[in-house]
């Protein structure tokens, strides 16, 4: 996977859901707080640069646990859910193929790239998909980011599972979601 982060951004929603878990708690998190220090967050569509998040899911991970960025994941999962529907990209109780279309989308809309990486649907059947994750996103926050989009469909059993991981040695991050 091409880890270069030259020109990319991210929207400053997406930095806020990250820091909505700990917003009660800033004088405990101030070092996670301080790496959005001189960027303005007021506004949801700022951009901000993809380091800031890379910065703050990597501090996440080692300070506070895997958990805590599957349960953001899990944020950004419902943000992005209201973002497709505002923006008429998915109705109410789409399925799960048409969400994972939709997060294609609405990933190169929240992550400007001028490689134009995100994410990939690399196969899909009645029961299943296989996601690729092509971008710097956190592999392990993006766990609760597809539980939580595929759950909004409506469908139950929800499994979501990192089959392929960068960090272990993979070209890309592969994630197969399974459903009841």
């Amino acid at each position: 996977m091409d880890k270069s982060i030259d020109g990319v951004t991210i929207v400053a929603g997406a930095i806020e859901d990250v820091l909505k878990n700990y917003q009660d708690k800033k004088q405990d998190y101030k070092e996670l707080f301080d790496l959005t220090a001189g960027f303005d967050l007021a506004k949801p569509t700022n951009k901000i640069p993809i380091d800031v998040y890379i910065k703050m899911c990597d501090w996440i991970e080692n300070k506070l646990g895997k958990f805590n960025l599957i349960r953001i994941g899990r944020n950004i999962g419902t943000s992005t859910y209201d973002t497709m529907l505002t923006n008429n990209m998915i109705a109410g109780k789409s399925s799960p193929i048409e969400m994972m279309k939709a997060l294609i989308i609405t990933a190169h809309k929240g992550v400007q790239d001028p490689k134009n990486r995100g994410w990939e649907i690399v196969s899909h059947s009645d029961k299943s998909i296989l996601m690729r994750k092509t971008q710097n996103f956190n592999a392990v926050m993006q766990v609760g980011l597809l539980d939580a989009l595929v759950r909004k469909s409506g469908v139950s059993g929800v499994r979501v599972d990192l089959n392929k991981e960068v960090r272990n040695g993979a070209d890309f991050d592969e994630y197969l979601i399974s459903w009841l």
